[in-house]
């Protein structure tokens, strides 16, 4: 991480050298790495620092007062990761826009997914106001793109496999229908066992 900071801060400094930068990074989960603590990157006479917060050394109550970092709570210094969320789900209650407080919600539930179970968070976080979510709907609609894809993908593997059934049923050679279906030679043949077989 310290290289990519001074990497990152170079590259900004070439195209914006007049721009002042506050460099952070938050690190979500407690580790023992020895990484999480370094905050400086020193290469002979090059020397770069930045912030670091480890969100489980900072107090809850930090996260509680801005709703913007309400999400942030249940990975902060608690030993009870389940209270917390129930605090932030009242306070998630409290919000009066409500196309905030689905996004507040949705982020709130997909960051504690990272110390607690799908369940306990189910039963914190009413799932209507998860599902109107602008977060929780793009996250959906990633899900329907991959599974529409992999659908795809399987309805070919599957025509492709009954062709080549077909094609064996008809008498066409072994080699040929691998070269109609583009499936390789092993494949046609344990096609051609199984449909012996059954």
């Amino acid at each position: 991480m310290p290289f990519r900071m001074l990497d990152y801060r170079v590259r900004v400094y070439r195209r914006f050298p007049e721009k002042q930068m506050r460099q952070v990074v938050i690190y979500l989960r407690k580790t023992a790495s020895p990484l999480v603590n370094k905050d400086d990157f020193r290469l002979e006479k090059t020397y770069h620092e930045f912030e670091v917060i480890r969100l489980w050394e900072e107090p809850t109550e930090r996260f509680m007062t801005v709703p913007g970092l309400l999400p942030f709570a249940a990975l902060s210094q608690t030993k009870d990761p389940t209270m917390v969320l129930n605090e932030v789900a009242k306070a998630v209650e409290a919000i009066t826009d409500q196309q905030l407080q689905r996004n507040i919600a949705a982020a709130s539930a997909i960051l504690a997914g990272i110390v607690l179970q799908k369940d306990v968070i189910s039963r914190i976080f009413r799932s209507e106001i998860m599902r109107e979510s602008v977060i929780y709907q793009e996250i959906l609609q990633e899900g329907r793109d991959e599974g529409r894809v992999e659908g795809r993908v399987e309805g070919r593997v599957e025509a492709t496999r009954k062709l080549a059934l077909n094609l064996l049923q008809i008498g066409m050679d072994v080699e040929q229908i691998a070269q109609v279906t583009e499936l390789s030679l092993e494949q046609v043949q344990a096609l051609q066992k199984q449909m012996q077989e059954s």
